[in-house]
């Protein structure tokens, strides 16, 4: 059964995610950033967190050993539900870096911003790649990894890390159009594309 109450489309037919190229741009974008904010914008684009999950985080959140960071799922009825979700090695070490230099409490948020001003960093990353308008929101970027996801990894794994509940609510990034449908289908067309361009 498909879960209608939540579409990658506004009424207006503009899509509500990033495509990969966009993406890019964002991850391009943060670099011009303060390390906090840079780090905060990678985990924002490896993970597909809500952006209050990534704010959440604490330093024993991440798992150097085994190369993950724990969430903790928002949008549950109880609390204490967790997911792992694991990073780049790179990212890991550098999320370690900046926490010596913090010298926070393993309790304590690694991050000195509120979840407002959170808000506004990413939307002045957003702005700075060029992304304007409904799609320019951490939400769109969660999107944007989840679509690009099932276009790489089993369905499963994809609700496993983007916190869902039910598959029926990552199956809708299945219903996937623009950039990304069209990688698949040139990945599908393959052998036969080039031969129907030397004839």
């Amino acid at each position: 059964m498909q879960n209608h109450s939540m579409s990658l489309y506004t009424k207006q037919g503009q899509r509500k995610y990033l495509n990969q190229l966009e993406r890019l741009r964002f991850l391009e974008a943060a670099k011009e950033q303060s390390t906090d904010v840079l780090l905060f914008c990678q985990l924002l684009y490896y993970t597909g967190a809500r952006i209050a999950e990534i704010h959440n985080l604490t330093l024993q959140n991440i798992d150097i050993s085994n190369g993950t960071v724990i969430i903790e799922s928002l949008k549950k009825r109880k609390k204490g539900v967790f997911r792992e979700i694991p990073i780049p090695d790179f990212l890991l070490e550098n999320i370690q870096r900046y926490a010596e230099t913090l010298k926070p409490q393993i309790e304590e948020c690694l991050w000195w911003f509120s979840l407002r001003t959170a808000s506004r960093k990413i939307k002045t990353v957003m702005n700075l790649a060029n992304i304007k308008g409904v799609r320019s929101s951490s939400k769109s970027l969660r999107h944007g990894f989840a679509v690009h996801a099932v276009t790489n990894a089993p369905l499963t794994m994809v609700k496993k890390w983007l916190g869902h509940s039910k598959l029926e609510t990552t199956e809708i990034y299945l219903n996937i159009v623009g950039a990304e449908e069209r990688q698949i289908m040139k990945n599908l067309w393959g052998v036969a594309q080039a031969v129907g361009q030397r004839s």
